[in-house]
């Protein structure tokens, strides 16, 4: 099992806030939020009231009153057995291997515009490779290496949405803003906020992330709601005043993903000596915060994996730890691997970048999605299997509430899952969905082969093998 040696190696307030902000505020997020347009602020809060603040309070409780290594792994586990345990761990872990690709190829599509013009897509590929290699160096060291990369990543992301908010505001103060933010467009057309529900539902997700490192956390009963609520408002926040800032200085129609930071910090500072100088700064900061948040995610995706690997529920190559620190060295490859190998098959269809990260992102999204929909179901099946278990936290109103607040949670899930395949109102695309069934169906079979192949090995071992 995976055990504490020393005190720098443990988490307490300040870093799960620190951990749970850099997962979760993704400024890559606030990019994807802006091509939804003047829509954009109105969905978020509408979003923010009606999934991510039930969303954190049933996180809050599953977190605090199951505090076990895995999180999502383990409360399903618990819940409905190994082998859904095994198959919502393994749904998780893969979507993370298809999500950092197209992080990174935000990244070096950021890094082209900034510093490297006319940077061939197969450049950008093999920047985004490097990076997938170091990632799983990185998740190899010791957790207190890591978390000074995460303290110093989440102030960097308050600074920059910060800074982009403020000026994006003055500047449409002073210029006039490029989008109608008013709540009379935001509401004009109703169906078409539909599409943008699964991109902002998208960005609500993470908080559980950190009960991957559950028996590294100090006093989990009382620190995992509190980190939780005060990650989730903060988060919350700064995303929409983020969104704000981007739309007053850039047009929606003219927002491409992988360009958008580059072209708005150089539209909000640019043009003078000290504005160019602050453009490379955030450039900087704004890059090295997507290395961040990747490391963020491939921790705790990793250590939920090898924790499976352990139990037997995914194969034991998995479980391979770092021998003094117990760090998941062997996820952590094949999860570099996954991304290297998706980098390149992709990129061989892809045209160019902007279409590679949507390519990446969407299939990813759809597999992130599916693990929260079996986690609300297991909390409802715990508190039913387990009615008088103590609770330091728990979503008020008994039963009925809990009935309804998971299930609200699950239809926006399943709704955001829906969206991802058709908006209504539009026609229906029959290649991007037979795509992306295919891929679908070839990434649950691939898991549900590890997992039958799994339940050969010795379910019950305690011990993961040592490298």
């Amino acid at each position: 099992m995976l055990h504490t040696k020393n005190l720098p190696n443990m988490f307490g307030f300040k870093d799960m806030v620190f951990y749970c902000v850099s997962a979760i505020l993704l400024v890559e997020q606030i990019a994807m939020s802006a091509s939804v347009g003047p829509y954009a602020v109105f969905w978020w809060l509408v979003t923010v009231i009606f999934f991510m603040l039930p969303n954190t309070m049933v996180t809050s409780e599953l977190g605090a009153s199951y505090p076990e290594q895995g999180g999502i792994y383990a409360w399903v586990r618990d819940a409905f057995g190994a082998r859904w345990g095994a198959r919502i761990t393994w749904l998780y872990w893969i979507n993370i291997a298809l999500w950092v690709p197209s992080v990174f190829i935000m990244f070096s599509g950021m890094l082209s515009a900034m510093f490297i013009p006319d940077m061939s897509l197969w450049s950008q590929i093999a920047v985004a490779i490097c990076l997938c290699v170091l990632l799983a160096a990185v998740n190899s060291l010791p957790l207190n290496y890591t978390k000074w990369a995460l303290s110093i990543a989440t102030p960097l992301k308050f600074i920059i949405v910060l800074v982009i908010g403020f000026a994006g505001i003055n500047y449409g103060m002073s210029n006039g803003f490029a989008n109608d933010l008013s709540l009379a467009t935001a509401t004009s057309d109703w169906s078409a906020g539909l599409a943008y529900i699964p991109v902002i539902v998208y960005g609500c997700l993470g908080l559980e992330l950190i009960m991957s490192e559950s028996k590294k956390i100090i006093s989990p009963d009382k620190n995992i709601p509190k980190a939780m609520f005060a990650s989730g408002l903060i988060t919350a926040i700064l995303y929409v005043f983020g969104s704000v800032g981007v739309l007053a200085a850039v047009p929606a129609e003219e927002v491409e993903i992988v360009t958008i930071f580059a072209v708005t910090l150089q539209e909000l500072f640019g043009g003078t000596p000290w504005g160019d100088k602050l453009v490379v700064v955030l450039g900087i900061a704004t890059l090295f915060t997507f290395f961040a948040s990747m490391i963020a995610w491939t921790l705790g995706g990793n250590a939920a994996m090898a924790e499976a690997g352990q139990e037997g529920e995914m194969p034991r190559i998995f479980a391979i730890l770092t021998k003094k620190y117990d760090m998941p060295l062997g996820s952590a490859v094949i999860l570099a691997s996954v991304c290297v190998l998706m980098l390149i098959v992709y990129g061989v269809m892809a045209k160019n970048a902007e279409e590679l990260y949507w390519t990446l992102f969407s299939f990813g999204a759809i597999i992130f999605l599916m693990p929260y929909i079996a986690m609300h179901c297991s909390f409802l099946k715990l508190r039913l299997r387990d009615p008088l278990k103590p609770r330091p936290f728990k979503v008020p109103g008994g039963m009925v509430a809990a009935r309804l607040i998971a299930g609200l949670c699950i239809g926006i899930l399943v709704m955001s899952i829906t969206l991802f395949f058709w908006i209504p109102g539009e026609p229906l695309d029959l290649n991007y969905v037979l795509q992306v069934s295919i891929g679908l169906l070839i990434t649950l079979l691939v898991g549900e082969a590890l997992v039958r192949r799994s339940e050969h090995t010795l379910k019950h071992s305690k011990f993961a093998p040592h490298v």
